[in-house]
Parts: C-alpha cells; sequence; structure tokens
C-alpha cells in the first residue's frame, strides 16, 4: 500500500461529522484530484501529518514553539518519501521534534482531528491529519533544529499560549483518552 492509498483509507475511516466530516470530504476530493497531494510538491496544498504529545497522567501537553512561525504548536510536518502511512509519519514528526526517542505511541483509533490551513505560495493548503501520541513515564524531551523551544503545558494552560487550531487539538485528544 503506498502512502496515497494510506491517506485515502485513513481518511475514508475517519468517523466524523459536521464540520469535521466536511472537511474529510474535502480532504478526499483534493486527494482525487492530486495523486501527489500527500507530498510538498504540491502546488495546490498536500497533507501534513501532526501528533500532539500527551502525558495524562500528569495533565499536560508537549508544545514546540515553531522557528519559522513563532507559534506554539503541536509536533508535525511533511510527508517524505519514505513513509508509508499518515500515522507513521506523524509519529516519526513526533519523535523527531520532541527528542522523545523511545515509547511514544499514537492513541488507538486514527486521527483525532483534521485542521486545514493556509500557507504562503507557492502551495495554498496545509491539510493537517492529526494524531495524539502518548509520552512514556519519564518521557524527557530535547529540542530539535526546527524549534524554538520545547515546554509541557497543562491542559488549561494551552488557550493563553496557542491558536485556537491547537485549542481544538487538546480537546479532541482529551474527549478521546
Amino acid at each position: 500500500m503506498t502512502l496515497y492509498d494510506d491517506a485515502v483509507h485513513t481518511l475514508k475511516e475517519y468517523a466524523a461529522d459536521g464540520d469535521q466530516a466536511a472537511l474529510r470530504d474535502v480532504y478526499l476530493a483534493h486527494l482525487a484530484a492530486h495523486p501527489d497531494g500527500v507530498y510538498k510538491p504540491c502546488g495546490a496544498g498536500h497533507l501534513t501529518g501532526s501528533a500532539l504529545v500527551v502525558d495524562p497522567a500528569r495533565g499536560r501537553v508537549l508544545l514546540t514553539l515553531h522557528k519559522k512561525l513563532g507559534m506554539w504548536l503541536q509536533m508535525g510536518g511533511h510527508c517524505e518519501p519514505g513513509d508509508t502511512t499518515l500515522a507513521g509519519a506523524a509519529l516519526r514528526e513526533a519523535v523527531e521534534e520532541s527528542g522523545i526517542a523511545d515509547g511514544l505511541t499514537l492513541l488507538p483509533g486514527g486521527p483525532v482531528r483534521l485542521d486545514r490551513h493556509p500557507i504562503p505560495a507557492p502551495c495554498n493548503w496545509h491539510l493537517d491529519v492529526q494524531y495524539a501520541a502518548l509520552a512514556p513515564a519519564g518521557a524527557l524531551e530535547a529540542i530539535s533544529d526546527e524549534s524554538l523551544d520545547l515546554r509541557w503545558f497543562a491542559y488549561e494552560e494551552v488557550a493563553a499560549v496557542a491558536d485556537a487550531s491547537v485549542v481544538r487539538l487538546v480537546e479532541a485528544a482529551r474527549a478521546r483518552l
């Protein structure tokens, strides 16, 4: 199975209603129109994979201060040629950006949310498929080259530091825990 095939399958299996169901349909239409829509060179936009690193035992999430955007975000990024699944791409990004090399696992049940946001030309959109990654007990983070900072925030602190998309992701992840 190719990454494209996995993306279509993952999105078709994504249980959603309301705006999330409509967004899922936008993602599927994008992929139907753009077979290269899982990769960054697709000028019409492309899928990305992200994962919110969660420590449910301590009621907190790990966010990265994104180097280019200067915003507190979940870990995530572009799919790469070696990726075979969206979940694998999201987990790879979480490991790379959090520095937690051992023990991160994705929350079962597939993506927790979808988020579509505009990006500067030459591309138009990031079609983010968002997962939650469970941090192992005693996880030690390490700042990557892509981050200015990396910090744990209590669930209730996220709204004060991050934008609404991250707050919605935290809410969705907590609902799934």
